[in-house]
């Protein structure tokens, strides 16, 4: 109903009688009498203020976001965006390639592929003869993409949002639509190297996220099912190497595991401890081998990992005194998953896969409630330099230096006022931490030079108008 909206509503009721009001029998064509005018037009009037009213009224309607969805404020996004930057350049640094996939996939290419999570899933309607199904994580995604493209070896990061359709817990940074950081290495490598890179990674960003002491757990589970399933090392013998994974260990442990003649006389165990104590010297060789332990407790919920799994558990978040610790549970988890590639392949070749999961949801919620405990505040833009000025009628010379300053690639706003008063601006930047404020008035035109005035001192210092981009670079550069 497009008319509507240029109509005024009794003309938008005249129209439609006009059109819809069958002919009087004394009528002819398109002409129509002025009784069954009036009374068409008092019809049509009714229904369509009717129809208004009815598309007005919206009982017990509450605005709200969705359950386990949350809108991110600006305050929110500075956060984020912060540790965003920091994750991103960690992997690029690694050489990781940056990819996307969509935002769902077909439902099949999911089913089966999480186990017991596959009932979490969020399907979607029937469209154009699909069944679809918002994406789960980021890793399933991937091994369709490899398996598809025939890639064999990739080194890749993917940061995007995924869905899961569970109870969330908004307390501990856990809901139903998330953001995920992912940084995965497939291909076919020499043994344990791209395990200690992954790990190596994920001590990086947590020292440079600076959240407290944390600790990598890895599983032993999964450790004892690669050596009696790949090694083909006896159960009996798995289970003696188990007993000394309850100690809690890592290098050492797997130095004393050598020592047992229980263990050493066995080839198999000798094999997969020696895939062990590789891992551990390569871990050594990068300063982390502290930071890796062997848990029983551990386990992970997804069925596609086949091989050595790790999640990183916070020791103790930064909290200030008198106050509970927040329980967040684990902030990066990953593994090995060399199967899952080949579930896509019509011949089932595999392509040996390992990655990691930094939980950015919990990290931005334990980052957002430090903030919140200090009374730290958010600058939400990058604005460094203001044009003002005292007087009126200067918005053109105010036009021109702002411009000036956008086109050198320096960050700059302006009130959009004509004639705005000179402490409306001055108390702008301060309440938004803009640090510099150029300022341009009668006097300044006259002399052919710009004020620049340091917001945090208030000190003002007059250049000339062809300097005073140089000399801002200068104080930003300095800054």
């Amino acid at each position: 109903m497009p008319l509507l909206g240029l109509l005024p509503r009794r003309a938008w009721a005249s129209l439609l009688s006009q059109l819809l009001r069958p002919p009087c029998a004394s009528c002819t064509g398109a002409v129509r009498c002025q009784s069954q005018g009036e009374e068409s037009l008092q019809v049509a009037e009714a229904v369509l203020t009717s129809q208004l009213k009815a598309h007005q009224e919206k009982p017990n309607f509450i605005i709200k976001t969705p359950k386990g969805t949350r809108d991110l404020s600006p305050q929110h996004m500075v956060v984020r965006e912060k540790i965003l930057d920091l994750v991103i350049s960690c992997f690029k640094r690694h050489g990781a390639k940056g990819m996307d996939t969509p935002a769902f996939e077909l439902k099949e290419t999911l089913t089966e592929k999480y186990g017991e999570d596959s009932g979490l899933m969020y399907d979607l309607k029937d469209q154009g003869g699909e069944l679809l199904s918002l994406r789960y994580d980021l890793t399933v995604p991937f091994a369709r993409y490899l398996a598809m493209n025939k890639v064999k070896k990739m080194k890749r990061y993917h940061v995007g949002k995924v869905w899961r359709r569970e109870s969330p817990t908004i307390v501990q940074g856990r809901y139903r639509e998330f953001c995920q950081c992912d940084f995965d290495i497939a291909g076919q490598f020499d043994p344990m190297i791209p395990d200690a890179e992954c790990l190596k990674i994920m001590c990086e960003i947590l020292s440079g996220l600076q959240l407290g002491d944390f600790l990598i757990k890895m599983a032993w589970k999964d450790v004892r099912h690669e050596m009696v399933v790949k090694k083909g090392l006896a159960p009996e013998v798995a289970d003696r190497i188990g007993d000394y994974v309850q100690c809690h260990g890592g290098v050492s442990l797997v130095e004393q595991m050598f020592q047992d003649p229980r263990l050493s006389q066995n080839k198999q165990a000798l094999e997969g401890l020696g895939d062990l104590k590789l891992l551990f010297e390569y871990l050594t060789l990068f300063g982390i081998a502290d930071k890796i332990s062997f848990d029983l407790s551990l386990a992970r919920g997804l069925d596609y990992y086949t091989g050595v799994i790790y999640e990183a558990m916070l020791l103790q978040t930064p909290t200030q005194a008198g106050e509970e610790p927040l329980n967040v549970g684990s902030v990066a988890a990953g593994g090995r998953y060399d199967g899952l590639v080949g579930m896509f392949d019509p011949k089932g070749h595999k392509v040996p896969c390992v990655g990691l999961s930094i939980g950015v949801e919990r990290i931005f919620y334990i980052v957002e409630q430090r903030m919140k405990t200090k009374g730290e505040k958010v600058r939400t833009t990058e604005t460094q330099v203001f044009v003002a000025t005292p007087q009126k009628n200067f918005l053109q010379e105010r036009l021109k230096l702002i411009a000036e300053l956008w086109d050198s690639g320096i960050k700059a706003e302006m009130l959009y006022k004509n004639n705005p008063k000179l402490l409306t601006q001055l108390h702008y930047c301060e309440s938004t931490g803009i640090p510099l404020v150029v300022i341009i008035g009668e006097q300044e035109l006259k002399e052919g030079v710009i004020k620049i005035r340091s917001v945090a001192s208030r000190e003002e210092v007059a250049i000339k108008r062809e300097n005073f981009v140089a000399e801002i670079q200068k104080r930003l550069s300095e800054s």
